[in-house]
């Protein structure tokens, strides 16, 4: 069905334009039940609807949504669990259903008690670098906007990983629409019950717990320590630590176990008027109450590089996503109803081997030691502050200093400072031929109203913690088992969610 915009979310209409176009009386259908709904503003603004109309026969299954029932496996053999991220909380949910108990060691806060020290951060007042927009229950997505639109499907069921969030508060609109989103005012409650599902069935949270070794012998896992010398035990630990856990990594170094350099991306963050963007997208000058804030997603080819928008942000803003002292890092999140004044998307560049020879020495670490040095230069950029190193588009492009900035949405404040100061010749340079590329797609997108915010340097994790193809352990250390971003397997809510299903499935074929 192609319906308009204030049809696409009214089900009564739906009946009535199924009967036409079926070419049946309206009281003949007696159930619509949607599949997928997406926005085309390709010419005239449309919603598409797939959906299976049931005409003369009423539904024959249950239509409502309820929480699945768990098992209880107080007593069953326990799995660690390192991290409370989408990877780790879906693979304590998949250990449930196999009968394993999960206990999750999560180095940062709960929910409620995380989200006080990210208003403090966003005052630019304290870092807490156990708790903060990356580590804390939930992981980085949950107070960074909730996007659940992932290409991988071919890493386990989608709507399995969607409907888990519906049964624990999520709208079920996010079953149907094409780019399903949450809203960070929305995921902590979300994340919550998802805690209680693996508390009443018992299953193990223990919060401020930061994983600092492994307990090993003769080549396999037998537990970890944490940072106040407590022991945890288990035949099986996932590591679902996320792609910040820069700890992490040095501990397996340190513990002699193979970690990788692996290709990322690196780029800024930039900011638009969503009104810009809505008249771009739209070519209407009022969407009215019925049409998104709009979106938009970039691509481009630049000397051989792909330059690419990341995690947009329509009616949204930009928050800051440092982990440590003496760095600025740069994230976007939007709530449910993503009425922010401002849009705004990471844009970044491909980086490859070649571009971090300069820390070959450094090893695996080489690629996390040129994301460290541009994340420091943003910070002495900046002032040795919280503050973001920011520049107009326009004077980027045309390596000018900005004399004064738009209004931005970035709270701790801003501190102009010429961009290629910070990045290095290879990001900054095929950045102002993208954007030029990108105006061309999006006529205006080119504009002094738009404003460049250092740096977006978290988009995956430069460090790849390799696992065997089929048992997905480590090669070195039989139980362990790399999961989700941090691992390097993963980029995104979805696809860390079914990855920790997909570990968590063979974590339990092993036990068994």
């Amino acid at each position: 069905m192609k319906l308009n915009p204030a049809e696409a979310g009214d089900p009564a209409r739906w009946k009535h334009i199924a009967a036409s176009l079926l070419g049946v009386p309206q009281g003949r259908i007696y159930h619509i039940r949607p599949l997928k709904r997406s926005l085309d503003a390709r010419q005239k603004i449309v919603f598409r609807l797939k959906a299976e109309v049931f005409i003369g026969e009423h539904l024959p299954f249950e239509e409502k949504i309820v929480r699945k029932s768990y098992p209880g496996v107080s007593t069953r053999p326990p799995v660690i669990i390192a991290g409370a991220g989408p990877a780790g909380l879906y693979a304590a949910l998949t250990l449930i259903e196999q009968g394993y108990k999960p206990v999750i060691l999560e180095r940062g806060k709960d929910v409620k008690a995380r989200k006080f020290d990210i208003s403090v951060l966003n005052r630019g007042e304290k870092l807490n670098p156990d708790s903060n927009y990356c580590f804390g229950e939930g992981g980085a997505g949950t107070y960074s906007d909730g996007k659940l639109y992932t290409r991988s499907t071919k890493r386990g069921d989608v709507s399995s990983v969607l409907r888990i969030l519906v049964e624990h508060g999520a709208p079920e609109d996010i079953l149907i629409d094409a780019h399903p989103h949450i809203g960070t005012d929305k995921l902590p409650g979300i994340i919550s019950a998802i805690r209680r599902t693996i508390l009443e069935s018992g299953g193990e949270f223990y919060f401020n717990c930061r994983v600092t070794g492994l307990i090993t012998h003769k080549g396999k896992i037998r537990g970890v320590t944490d940072q106040h010398g407590r022991e945890f035990l288990s035949r099986a630990v996932i590591l679902a630590t996320g792609h910040s856990a820069r700890d992490v990594y040095e501990m397996l170094h340190n513990q002699g176990l193979t970690i990788e350099a692996k290709p990322f991306a690196l780029g800024i963050r930039i900011e638009h008027p969503q009104a810009l963007i809505d008249t771009i997208q739209y070519r209407i000058p009022d969407r009215g109450p019925h049409i998104p804030a709009a979106a938009y997603s970039l691509v481009t080819q630049v000397e051989g590089r792909g330059v690419f928008s990341f995690c947009m942000c329509p009616g949204g803003i930009i928050v800051p996503a440092a982990t440590g002292a003496g760095e600025v890092v740069v994230n976007g999140m939007s709530n449910s109803r993503r009425n922010s004044p401002f849009a705004n998307s990471g844009i970044a560049v491909a980086v490859e081997p070649s571009d971090w020879q300069a820390y070959s020495p450094e090893g695996p670490f080489a690629a996390l030691r040129l994301q460290q040095e541009i994340e420091r230069k943003a910070w002495e950029a900046a002032g040795g502050t919280l503050k973001a190193p920011a520049q107009r588009m326009t004077d980027f492009i045309n390596d000018v200093a900005s004399g004064s900035l738009p209004d931005c949405s970035y709270h701790p404040g801003l501190q102009s400072f010429p961009l290629n100061e910070i990045l290095p010749p290879f990001i900054s340079g095929r950045l102002k031929q993208a954007f030029r590329d990108f105006d061309n797609k999006m006529k205006g997108f080119l504009t002094e109203e738009a404003i460049l915010i250092a740096v977006e340097s978290r988009t995956s994790s430069p460090v790849r913690i390799p696992r065997d193809e089929v048992t997905l352990t480590h090669p070195q250390l039989s139980g362990l088992y790399p999961c989700g971003e941090g691992a390097g397997y993963a980029g995104g809510i979805v696809s860390s969610a079914m990855d920790g299903q997909k570990v968590a499935m063979a974590v339990a074929g092993s036990l068994r």
